[in-house]
């Protein structure tokens, strides 16, 4: 006891010392005795580890997720969250939206304390000891990689500064950005082995780290690390710590992208070894015989929103949808007109409706079938589209003839939302539909929110949910995904592509996800309905396709802010205008006029955050991102 009385008496004069210095890093163990006593039992170490695990941002809530409204695939009403300011360009360096700096560092500081005490704990399993240990190498790997994600070259923690660390020892330094991402890959590969392959018990165990999950990530981080933004980036060539040591490698690699591909097939083979599939609506029971086309949009919806399915790799269990669902839900239900239990308040914007395929697969605007340059005039519904629109509606040929994934991602003017207590595809005028013009159940000018754009977010929200009243919304919660195997498919052939150019395997994974897209193959769409036919047989070309594919794939699942960033896109794409239609109009030909909304604005800053001025005035050892 006096041994911890002493500690503690210097700790408290060393860290009121370092007040400053901790407000940068919390690398500084504190709460000896508290430390001591966490590694007494089991029991206790068990809650020391599910510390560790409580650090993980909050994916898909608008409060701590910037890939959801932070860039321009969803604009939010009421205009208020912080990540929407990042996205109107209102980001600063004194107080940064979004700032994970502080808490990502604690977080590894708690991971690094676990790590040098779990082996003290007696009554434990050796088995068990090396699982907890490569669970919390994972989440070590994972803090530094949402810091790297973020800020680029960052500091390193491998291990916490000791008690007697002096203020020097603590005003750490950035990072060349190639050794963040081989100490983040090293990790993962360090955890992998001593993980299970999959989760015994669910009820107990689930979102727990597992072998799948650590490859997956390690894909992930390799690709990138390869990505343009990391490889390569001749526009970071001035940022340098004081020492005048570069924190980027101005040189293209061509290896990295190797190295990538196969991180990514070996995680491929783990997962589907471990029973890891593409999810296809295949229920053991269901009350009506369903068309092909109803059951193909609940296999793209399902793969997201039913709890656990055979797709999900990795799904966020401190981080569930029903709070979510109900703030994107819509009025579809006309009986129940007067509540604000639904809201839909987040909306896609113009350019992510024209972003997905037509119904041959390939882009709107090289379909040499689908009348682009008419796509904003007005046709009306017909037997042929009744489950996608409702019939003799009329709306824009925007809407008309599109993949699958467009009517189960977007809710729009005249769209059916299929399920929500409605089960009968048969009875297709019993299936609810959406009305937004002026006034109307979910339009502009009535009690309560709507969409801002004329589009509603309908992907993540579980087709079984009911409106039972004005004031209660039957939700079927289930935890947000981090990774599919559709993401991991779709890094495997980015990362094949980029390190050889196209082959059969490049096209055998994407047509993996579009064949339970509903889509015919890459080859069979760009060749018999594409303006460019050859497209998919180069590598700029089968690029293009799959960031593409990338993009509608993984819409609204927080990927597309950081895949635009990585690619070296945002620039060009946040600094097109945010475009919905004139939501003041009560019919069809006046509704259906492009309204502008915001001008977005992004510049070569925008792709790293700012480092916090109280960070950069504790640790004089640090330099700012360029530009800030």
């Amino acid at each position: 006891m006096k041994k911890y009385i002493v500690i503690g008496i210097y700790t408290l004069f060393f860290l009121a010392a370092l007040t400053s210095c901790k407000k940068f890093l919390d690398v500084v163990p504190d709460n000896v005795a508290t430390i001591d006593n966490a590694f007494t039992m089991r029991t206790q170490a068990m809650k020391f580890l599910f510390t560790c695990y409580s650090f993980m941002p909050k994916n898909g809530q608008l409060s701590d997720d910037p890939a959801m409204v932070g860039g321009d695939e969803l604009w939010e009403i009421p205009e208020r969250g912080a990540y929407l300011d990042m996205a109107k360009g209102f980001q600063s360096k004194v107080g940064p939206l979004g700032d994970r700096f502080q808490a990502m560092y604690q977080a590894i500081r708690d991971c690094n304390i676990f790590l040098e005490n779990i082996g003290k704990v007696p009554d434990m399993q050796e088995a068990e000891r090396r699982r907890w240990i490569s669970e919390v190498k994972f989440l070590k790997a994972y803090y530094h990689f949402i810091l790297v994600r973020m800020y680029g070259p960052i500091p390193l923690i491998k291990t916490n500064l000791p008690i007697s660390a002096d203020v020097n020892q603590v005003k750490v330094v950035r990072d060349p950005v190639d050794s963040c991402f081989s100490y983040i890959a090293q990790l993962l590969n360090e955890a992998a082995p001593a993980l299970p392959l999959t989760i015994i018990s669910p009820t107990t165990e689930a979102g727990r780290i597992t072998r799948p999950i650590a490859l997956s990530l390690r894909a992930k981080v390799l690709v990138t690390a390869a990505s343009p933004l990391f490889n390569g980036n001749t526009d970071q060539a001035s940022l340098k710590n004081g020492n005048g040591t570069p924190l980027f490698n101005t040189n293209y690699s061509k290896v990295k992208w190797d190295s990538a591909a196969t991180a990514c097939k070996r995680a491929i083979d783990v997962c589907e070894s471990a029973g890891i599939k593409l999810y296809v609506y295949n229920p053991a029971f269901q009350q009506f015989t369903l068309t092909d086309t109803i059951k193909t949009q609940l296999s793209i919806r399902n793969a997201v929103t039913e709890k656990w399915n055979s797709e999900i790799i990795w799904a966020n269990t401190q981080s569930n949808t029903a709070d979510l669902q109900r703030l994107i839900s819509s009025w579809w239900d006309p009986l129940y007109l007067d509540g604000v239990i639904t809201r839909g308040e987040l909306s896609p914007p113009l350019k992510i409706a024209e972003m997905f395929y037509t119904a041959n697969g390939v882009p709107i605007d090289e379909d040499k079938t689908w009348d682009y340059n008419g796509r904003y005039d007005l046709r009306t519904a017909v037997d042929a589209d009744k489950l996608y629109i409702r019939k003799g509606y009329t709306t824009a040929a925007l809407h008309f003839d599109r993949e699958p994934r467009f009517y189960a991602d977007l809710g729009f003017d005249g769209g059916v939302y299929y399920g929500q207590g409605r089960y009968d595809d048969k009875n297709d005028m019993n299936l609810f539909y959406l009305e937004g013009k002026f006034k109307q159940r979910d339009g502009k000018g009535k009690y309560g929110y709507n969409s801002v754009t004329g589009y509603n977010l309908k992907k993540l929200i579980n087709f079984q949910n009911t409106i039972n009243s004005s004031n209660d919304y039957s939700v079927i919660d289930y935890p947000y995904p981090i990774m599919r195997l559709s993401d991991l498919y779709l890094l495997y052939a980015e990362a094949l592509n980029e390190s050889a150019g196209p082959s059969p395997d490049v096209n055998k994974y994407i047509d993996l996800v579009r064949q339970r897209a509903g889509l015919g193959t890459v080859a069979a769409s760009w060749t018999n309905y594409s303006t460019n036919p050859v497209k998919f047989q180069n590598q700029d070309g089968m690029r293009a396709i799959i960031h593409q594919e990338r993009l509608i794939e993984l819409s609204f699942e927080s990927q597309r802010l950081w895949d635009l960033r990585r690619w070296k896109e945002s620039a060009k794409e946040l600094n097109n205008p945010i475009n919905g239609w004139d939501l003041s109009q009560t019919t069809p030909i006046s509704y259906y006029r492009i309204t502008v909304l915001y001008n977005q604005t992004f510049g070569s800053k925008d792709y790293f955050w700012p480092i916090a001025e109280d960070n950069m005035t504790a640790n004089r050892n640090l330099v700012q991102n360029l530009g800030w």
